[in-house]
């Protein structure tokens, strides 16, 4: 587990079960993380996530989402913004992945957004990942 980065510890362990072909994967909860997989199935990377607060601590649960028996609907994951090197930008620089083909996330003071999301209500932020 991850102590120092626990949003790439979340990225490290759907990449994992993506490569895995694992149905859905666990992880401990945090408010980043559920706005996280909130905004990767509003996008439809993933199927679905549950959060159980019954154990402790509390475990975030995500429903992985392929299109075929062997393809994945996420291709790639990558964090951007790290703990010892934080990506800030502006409306202006908002970054498109893979041509708009993909998403970023941004955490804005508006709450964490699609970069498309970004543009169109005029803010800029921390860009924490890019998913295609």
């Amino acid at each position: 587990m991850s102590h120092t980065d626990p949003i790439a510890d979340m990225l490290t362990r759907i990449r994992n079960a993506v490569m895995a072909e694992k149905g859905n994967v666990e992880m401990p909860t945090s408010k980043i993380k559920v706005e996280i997989a909130n905004a990767l199935k509003k996008e439809g990377y993933i199927s679905g996530f549950k959060v159980d607060k019954s154990r402790f601590p509390s475990v975030l649960t995500v429903s992985l989402k392929y299109i075929s028996k062997k393809k994945n609907v996420i291709e790639g994951i990558k964090r951007i913004s790290k703990p010892g090197r934080r990506v800030y930008v502006g409306v202006d620089e908002v970054p498109k992945v893979l041509g708009g083909l993909g998403v970023a996330l941004i955490s804005t003071s508006k709450g964490l957004m699609t970069g498309k999301e970004c543009r169109t209500q005029n803010v800029g932020g921390e860009v924490l990942l890019h998913v295609w």
